[in-house]
């Protein structure tokens, strides 16, 4: 199958950051914007784009600031506030209301974006194994994880893929090393991951507290009236059946998809089965 190749388009937000962004097909009011995770980049999307382009929409993907060819921020502005500005100066410039879909870190920007920072910004809210009282032990994890190696780098592709298995088991070993350097940066004779490391450090700090604040995201998330979905990996440490649980008895009018086989790493795990939950639900709006 012959799938649309995305136009790469770049824009200056007023804060100074230039933020990179693909555009999947026909730009159109309704687009579906793909946020994705801390430490990943728009290409994790890729199938989930292709995906949602075969149905006749558009989709948009960007590099979240401090992340992939998106610039990083100097003076270490890593908030949910900050990141909020930087997405909602995009919807402004494009002039659409899209329905957003964020994995993990993208999950709590659309969040605080739609709770806070720009109501009735967006036209619908898919969160993507991230709830606002999520699982601080599997959150730990995944932080131990980026910045192991943060400041070591690797000695080679092959080396970051062994690691990568070992992060992740159930998923299949990719044997493509050569799409391993989209998420690396090559300095001297090492490989490096793309994203600040400043990202993490001031996460796990007091001057970033408001991406693991329960109460806060919790009460900015009574605050969003348009259709939700949570799509949790059936095997996520971060998103417990417990965590699931709470929030669905919270917000009852929240859709919900389990994805069997699939860890936080929903979108990569089962792409499959994700993006027909995406699309279903998307036809029920």
């Amino acid at each position: 199958m012959n799938f649309p190749k995305p136009v790469t388009k770049r824009l200056t937000t007023p804060s100074g950051i230039t933020v990179e962004y693909d555009l999947w097909g026909e730009l159109e009011k309704n687009a579906i914007l793909l946020l994705h995770g801390g430490g990943q980049t728009r290409h994790s999307w890729k199938a989930t784009a292709e995906k949602i382009t075969q149905t006749g929409r558009c989709a948009i993907t960007m590099d979240l600031r401090g992340h992939g060819n998106t610039d990083w921020s100097q003076s270490g502005d890593y908030t949910l506030n900050d990141f909020s500005s930087d997405v909602a100066f995009l919807i402004g410039e494009l002039q659409i209301n899209p329905v957003l879909v964020g994995a993990s870190l993208g999950g709590l920007v659309g969040i605080y974006l739609e709770g806070k920072y720009e109501r009735d910004s967006i036209s619908g809210l898919v969160l993507v194994d991230i709830v606002p009282n999520m699982n601080i032990a599997g959150a730990e994890r995944v932080k131990d994880f980026m910045l192991e190696h943060s400041k070591t780098g690797f000695a080679s592709l092959s080396e970051v893929s062994e690691i990568l298995s070992k992060y992740n088991p159930h998923r299949e070993k990719s044997s493509d090393l050569e799409g391993l350097k989209r998420n690396l940066r090559k300095r001297g004779e090492k490989w490096f991951w793309h994203w600040d490391p400043m990202f993490i450090s001031t996460e796990r700090g007091e001057e970033n507290p408001d991406m693991r604040n329960p109460v806060l995201l919790n009460e900015l998330c009574s605050n969003i009236t348009v259709p939700m979905l949570l799509v949790r990996g059936k095997m996520s440490d971060l998103v417990t059946e417990a965590e699931a649980k709470e929030f669905l008895e919270r917000y009852p009018d929240a859709s919900f998809a389990d994805v069997s086989g699939a860890g936080h790493m929903v979108v990569g795990d089962k792409n499959d089965v994700f993006a027909r939950a995406i699309i279903d639900f998307l036809n029920q709006m």
